[in-house]
């Protein structure tokens, strides 16, 4: 079997992903199945969907392009604003995309137009994170702005946490993105369809409340693949989170003496351990090219040594590994996403794989460090 391969579960995605929908229904939040750490792999996509998942989004449009091709019908949202050489594209797969600047908007319009379609569009607002998104002054302004433009439709605003600053989301960021929904509902014909809340950061905030305001979608993405709070790092209860399993193969197994000469200024010795001879060394068919090593958690009584563009070297002190031997790794969702990308590893589907069929959702709205 080949490696370095990735082993997923589908049904245990299929799993929290269900789970996470039940939750969250009562409150009247719908979730969108964010793909973009699997880079649109439809299997995945189709056990969110299968999940009870309203939607998908992801935030490239070749991997939008990619879940097309492999028979998704299920509504697809960018979330990461559109390029305007790619608005055409943009039109032509995703039913709706996140913007935050009018230039970009005009130009989904104008495509939209000659290509016969409304496009949907979610206004993202900063609140705080620093990464994407509009001045809440100048939201009302801009809505405005949409509402008038031919080919596109104003559906929602949304808003983003703990991504680039880290800003967890709390009850008063949530109240005020409420009150942005409320105070351009006010000036509309119709409410806004969506306003969506936030990711995988914000499940603690829409599962300690009662009342959650305007919020009515959540895209997630690192709760469902690997079951755990982004913030905290911590399970979700009732989630699996070895739905990812990475797996390597030792191509070299020896007791090599620890080297004694002296390292050159670009070589941090802090990430070596100090090598007892009585340990053999192993080497895995796996290095920084592949993944981030440093998101990876090593199995029991196996201790990391270092790493290079191809190779990750470990120790097992209980026990020597063999050439041919594998070694299984749980991933966080930082390795998840480069591992996934990774062209030399292969990936292997496993559990309740279904023929992808034409699917059309019809929902109503209501880390571990290296030692």
């Amino acid at each position: 079997m080949n490696a370095p391969r990735i082993e997923v579960d589908l049904a245990k995605i299929r799993h929290n992903t269900q789970s996470l929908v039940k939750r969250l229904e009562p409150l009247g939040i719908a979730v969108l199945g964010v793909t973009k750490a699997v880079c649109g792999n439809a299997a995945i996509a189709q056990a969110m969907i299968g999940g009870g998942a309203l939607g998908l989004a992801d935030a490239r449009i070749s991997n939008v392009g990619k879940m097309r091709k492999s028979g998704i019908k299920a509504p697809i949202t960018l979330i990461r604003t559109p390029m305007l050489s790619q608005v055409e594209q943009v039109v032509s797969v995703c039913e709706a995309s996140c913007n935050t600047e009018l230039s970009v908007i005009a130009g989904l319009s104008a495509a939209a137009v000659r290509a016969q379609k409304t496009h949907g569009v979610i206004l993202m607002v900063e609140m705080g994170d620093m990464r994407e998104g509009i001045s809440p002054d100048h939201l009302g302004v801009i809505a405005k702005e949409v509402d008038g433009m031919p080919g596109v439709s104003l559906k929602g605003i949304g808003a983003n946490f703990a991504c680039l600053g880290g800003l967890v989301p709390d009850a008063t960021q949530m109240a005020n993105l409420s009150k942005l929904a409320m105070s351009i509902d006010r000036r509309r014909e119709a409410p806004l369809e969506i306003v969506s809340g936030g990711n995988s950061a914000n499940l603690p905030w829409a599962m300690g409340q009662s009342h959650i305001g305007r919020i009515n979608e959540l895209r997630l993405g690192e709760a469902i693949l690997l079951g755990v709070d982004p913030v905290t790092g911590k399970q979700i209860s009732g989630l699996y989170t070895d739905a990812f399993i990475l797996i390597a193969e030792v191509i070299e197994t020896k007791t090599n003496p620890a080297s004694v000469a002296d390292r050159g200024p670009c070589f941090d010795a802090r990430h070596l351990v100090a090598q007892n001879s009585q340990n053999a060394r192993s080497i895995l068919a796996l290095g920084v090219q592949d993944t981030d090593l440093s998101g990876l958690t090593m199995p029991v009584c196996i201790r990391f040594v270092g790493a290079t563009s191809d190779h990750t070297i470990i120790t097992n002190p209980k026990s020597h590994l063999h050439v041919g031997n594998e070694v299984k790794f749980h991933m966080n969702y930082g390795a998840l996403m480069r591992a996934m990308a990774a062209p030399n590893i292969a990936i292997r589907l496993l559990g309740d794989a279904p023929l992808l069929k034409s699917i059309s959702t019809k929902h109503s709205r209501p880390t571990l460090t290296l030692v």
